[in-house]
């Protein structure tokens, strides 16, 4: 091979990873603001299509720096569920008004998506 022949493959895949992302990114940022918005009710099947797109694109990201944002966000997604579902004592017993929990659960998903988005657009992996 050439010294001066790159390989585009890599790049490609490493711009289509970062697409990907980005797309996830912003679904998941879709979600988790309107979780913290009073009144601001987006759909679960954004939250749903975006840890599809993850689970489904997460083995292409394997051995890259982009591999750590996969994991992030599919670990965020799980935690909150888990973290929803435990705290969901107020609509046991018919408290339907507000779940201070829910709002604590909710910052905590829009932090981590946050922070995520902030690492991704330095190119940099994201440390748990």
């Amino acid at each position: 091979m050439r010294d001066d022949i790159v390989d585009v493959e890599p790049n490609k895949r490493a711009e289509s990873l970062k697409t990907v992302s980005w797309i996830s990114y912003f679904l998941h940022l879709i979600v988790a603001v309107g979780a913290v918005v009073p009144g601001a009710q987006p759909s679960l099947v954004l939250l749903f299509v975006a840890l599809a797109l993850d689970l489904v694109k997460r083995s292409d990201a394997r051995g890259t720096w982009q591999e750590s944002h996969f994991d992030w966000r599919i670990r965020s997604v799980i935690w909150a569920s888990v973290w929803y579902v435990v705290t969901c004592w107020g609509f046991l017993f018919g408290l339907f008004l507000f779940n201070p929990l829910w709002v604590i659960v909710s910052i905590w998903f829009l932090y981590r998506i946050v922070r995520g988005m902030l690492a991704m657009s330095k190119g940099q992996a994201i440390n748990a």
